[in-house]
């Protein structure tokens, strides 16, 4: 086990930044860390990564408990905070030299050149900090934060304000780096989450309210909604479809064939269309299971 959070508050006063939440994150896993702003996220993973003490409760990173075993814990982690801070008078390579000494590295000129390689640095190394765009800048910030080769890799929005193309650089450097090291992440990009994480943590108001996987929390809930196409000729309405058993809602989609038919009780619908159709004459050309988005699963959990 990586990270074990067991009942972690945070009090800031009488404010509860974190209220009380416990999660696992398992060897060689990428867990994205989901929540709105104010949520508590941030405020767990500067605890994760001893920059903050708890109010009550514990968290252990490889077993190591993060306050009474901090300078184990945090030899184990690496740790890329949203604001990436990083010294931008320093030229690349001499900036991953200086983290590296900090950690006293063995072999440290070969370690340097194994992280420029490995994040896509070979033509910027030479160049300072300040004179990069932000995409090499987090390659940077990756770089010093795994330098060490720490076992937990924590990032705090590692692809906030990046490009298209940069976007798609970094979740691919995070994939492969998730194949040797347990990684979680923040980020308010749902699609991000469903490319490159195994499992989701979602909390709200500094409360726990999910923790499964993408596609389980996307089939959750008793709402289950089809997406039906009839033939052009056929002679269908809302009325019709709202007369069908377990029906609780249709809209008709701008192609006037193409109808969404909803049930608020967890029937599949599929079976009952069916028969409607056949009794009707209703000629149907195709029929599919509408997932709801991740988007709307994370509206549905931190609403209100």
């Amino acid at each position: 086990m990586s990270i074990e959070v067991v009942d972690l508050k945070k009090f800031y006063g009488e404010q509860a930044a974190i209220g009380g939440i416990s999660f696992k994150v398992n060897t060689r896993e990428i867990v994205g860390f989901l929540g709105p702003n104010g949520a508590g996220k941030s405020t767990t993973m500067k605890i994760l990564t001893g920059f903050i003490p708890a109010t009550s409760g514990s968290a252990k990173v490889c077993g190591f408990d993060v306050e009474s075993d901090s300078i184990e814990a945090r030899k184990r982690i690496g740790y890329l905070p949203e604001h990436n801070p990083l010294y931008l008078d320093l030229y690349v390579k001499e900036y991953l030299q200086f983290v590296g000494g900090i950690y006293q590295l063995p072999n440290l000129k070969s370690r340097v050149a194994e992280m420029i390689d490995l994040v896509g640095l070979e033509r910027e190394q030479t160049k300072k900090i300040g004179a990069l765009s932000k995409g090499y800048r987090q390659r940077v910030g990756l770089a010093q934060s795994i330098i060490h080769d720490p076992d937990v890799l924590i990032l705090d929005e590692p692809t906030s304000g990046l490009d298209p193309n940069q976007l798609v650089e970094i979740r691919e450097l995070i994939k492969q780096i998730g194949r040797t090291k347990t990684v979680m992440l923040s980020t308010h990009i749902m699609q991000e989450v469903e490319a490159i994480c195994d499992r989701i943590i979602i909390i709200n108001n500094g409360l726990l309210v999910a923790d499964d996987t993408s596609k389980t929390l996307q089939s959750s809930g008793k709402k289950h909604v089809v997406l039906v196409e009839f033939d052009a000729d056929t002679q269908v309405s809302s009325k019709n479809l709202m007369a069908i058993d377990s029906v609780t809602g249709v809209k008709q989609l701008e192609n006037a064939s193409n109808w969404l038919v909803e049930s608020n009780d967890g029937s599949d619908l599929r079976k009952k269309i069916s028969q409607a159709a056949l009794k009707n004459s209703w000629l149907v050309l195709s029929m599919k299971t509408e997932e709801k988005s991740l988007e709307q699963v994370f509206k549905e959990l931190t609403k209100g």
